[in-house]
């Protein structure tokens, strides 16, 4: 089922820095998300499968943006100055921003300085496994990404929005919960119809005939 409602992500193994070449405009680089890395506990432990973004980077025309501000847009993929691409490690960002003073001084020097050293991404899921329910902290792969709104330099690492994923895991919690009860339910039904077979097979030797 397609989750609609937009998920931010800030991972600990995304990188981000400035490429200068010549006397070509800078270039802001770096890894959005990396595969297979476990996130901070957030109630739970995410995960980004290899592949995961492969069928949105086909359909979703993403902006660079800093700090999800859509009124600093940094690229765009449908102009040519957003380049995403997936690859072993994960999804790899290169963009070209604007040549202003402004962007200059707000984004590319604290990048070089250290001071931005994050970036994060914002996406809905098409699909996604979970797995360890029985403890305390389950597990969540992302599997499919239905489409990735942006990739953003960020000055702070905001708490992530976890609403949709908690929604999720509550849901798989109940449907677990719905199935432990109809397992139940069918071996006490499978066990009175067992008596009631037994019983009937007595009578027809003639062992509770009266």
């Amino acid at each position: 089922m397609v989750k609609e409602i937009k998920e931010i992500r800030i991972l600990k193994t995304a990188e981000l820095r400035v490429r200068r070449d010549g006397d070509e405009l800078p270039k802001i680089e770096g890894y959005a998300a990396v595969f297979d890395k476990d996130s901070e506990d957030m109630g739970f432990i995410e995960r980004i499968a290899p592949g995961a973004f492969k069928k949105a980077l086909k359909t979703s025309d993403v902006r660079a943006l800093f700090n999800h501000d859509s009124n600093i847009i940094l690229g765009r993929v449908s102009a040519g100055t957003l380049e995403l691409k997936e690859d072993k490690r994960g999804l790899f960002m290169s963009v070209t921003p604007p040549d202003t003073q402004l962007i200059r001084d707000m984004v590319l020097t604290p990048i070089e300085r250290g001071d931005i050293t994050q970036q994060s991404f914002g996406f809905n899921i098409k699909a996604d496994e979970w797995k360890d329910m029985d403890k305390e902290t389950p597990i969540r792969t992302i599997t499919e990404v239905n489409e990735l709104f942006d990739v953003s330099p960020v000055t702070f690492p905001a708490y992530p929005d976890t609403e949709v994923a908690l929604r999720s895991l509550d849901g798989i919690k109940q449907d677990l919960i719905t199935e432990a009860k109809d397992t139940i339910t069918r071996a006490s039904d499978e066990a009175i119809n067992l008596n009631i077979d037994i019983i009937n097979a007595e009578r027809t030797q003639g062992g509770l005939k009266r």
